[in-house]
């Protein structure tokens, strides 16, 4: 298991940082640790590893060893960073689902300081990343878990049993050929708590990786406004997902 170096929480709500190992004071919306020393705001991940979508930038998760490509305007965050939920009922600081090998799309779309406290919190457009899914019995199975609780996480924690959605699975191949299963979750209609409140949105594939584990990214994004990520771009995004050599 690599190690973080750093992690933001990605919530609508409780989104937070860790930093080797220990959550952030804060239970704000994205706000990301420092990156360590000689790494860049915005790496390209990956090194030699070239978009497959020209003009696209490249992402890569080491734990599972694939990657993908997101649009320019994306930040792709340092290898070291994961992206995770807190629980918002418990208020522990404990992580409810957890990513890495992230991207993350304006990180600053919406500012509120919704406990009125002095400290604003920054909440992002959308955000991306791969996560395991032991114990799953198949892509299916883990495509509709993993994408179901990323929208619950991030939008539906506080709502009625039934808020978020969940497609069908349907089978899905990558342009690099890796095959294996995707949904679309959501969340509508969720209670509009500040300013920066949204309905949710995730699109997710679950695959099997070159040790055969398996493996779920995931792509949550804010529903029901201008920015948010269309079906077009995202389709492509999943279509991009390669492996790689460890």
């Amino acid at each position: 298991m690599v190690p973080a170096t750093g992690a933001y929480v990605l919530t609508r709500d409780d989104k937070k940082t860790e930093a080797d190992g220990k959550p952030a004071t804060s239970s704000s919306a994205p706000a990301e640790e420092p990156a360590p020393a000689g790494s860049s705001p915005n790496p390209r991940a990956g090194g030699a590893l070239q978009p497959v979508i020209p003009g696209w930038k490249v992402v890569t998760n080491t734990k599972y060893n694939v990657a993908y490509d997101v649009p320019p305007e994306w930040n792709v965050n340092d290898p070291g960073v994961s992206l995770y939920y807190d629980d918002e009922v418990k208020n522990d600081g404990k992580p409810v689902i957890t990513m890495s090998g992230t991207a993350t799309l304006k990180r600053e779309w919406c500012t509120v300081d919704k406990d009125a406290d002095g400290n604003l919190e920054k909440f992002s457009i959308a955000d991306a990343g791969v996560k395991g899914a032991q114990g799953a019995k198949d892509t299916a199975q883990a495509a509709t878990d993993n994408t179901g609780t990323w929208v619950w996480a991030g939008f539906a924690q506080k709502e009625p049993k039934g808020t978020v959605k969940v497609t069908d699975p349907k089978e899905f191949t990558t342009a690099s050929g890796i095959k294996g299963h995707m949904v679309v979750a959501t969340a509508p209609n969720v209670k509009k708590e500040h300013k920066c409140s949204t309905d949710g949105k995730a699109v997710g594939f679950a695959f099997r990786n070159a040790a055969g584990d398996f493996a779920s990214f995931a792509l949550i994004t804010a529903a029901g406004v201008k920015e948010e990520v269309p079906t077009e771009v995202s389709d492509k995004i999943l279509s991009s997902i390669r492996l790689t050599t460890g």
